[in-house]
């Protein structure tokens, strides 16, 4: 199991939350094609309901209806998320929402990770800089410009 660690790319998580339990499946075919181009390796998925009264539920891929066809996505698990997992990324959930949580290994980033590995880098830092914060701050470069 080792080995293959040292062979993959930077694995990620995201929570995704669908205010009002309004999932459309629109972003079902664009995370079908980064799997199918080798982009990335989808380790883990699993859809949550947060109710009003702040309760959790998993949520089964047939409670989704005919209106989105997640039949591609049943049985992805790799046992990375816990039950203390879904109750974080639960807390971080409005009342009255769902959610997807993702985890995903970057493959197209796996040759450089391992480039790095044998020459003894090791990843200190990492992080994301969310779309609306990178607009805004371009939006405060012209302000000045």
């Amino acid at each position: 199991m080792s080995d293959d660690v040292e062979q993959m790319g930077p694995v990620d998580y995201v929570v995704i939350e669908f205010p009002g339990n309004r999932m459309t499946g629109e972003g079902f075919p664009i995370l079908l094609d980064l799997v199918e181009s080798g982009i990335i390796r989808i380790l883990d998925l699993l859809f949550i309901r947060k109710e009003s009264d702040g309760s959790v539920a998993a949520l089964d891929l047939k409670d989704f209806g005919d209106e989105v066809d997640l039949t591609l996505f049943e049985g992805v698990s790799s046992g990375l998320l816990g039950q203390d997992d879904i109750e974080e990324a639960a807390n971080a959930l409005e009342p009255n929402s769902s959610a997807g949580i993702l985890i995903y290994e970057n493959v197209w980033a796996a040759p450089f990770a391992r480039a790095m590995r044998r020459s003894g880098g090791q990843l200190v830092a990492s992080g994301r800089i969310p779309v609306q914060a990178l607009l805004a701050s371009l939006d405060a470069t012209e302000a000045t410009a």
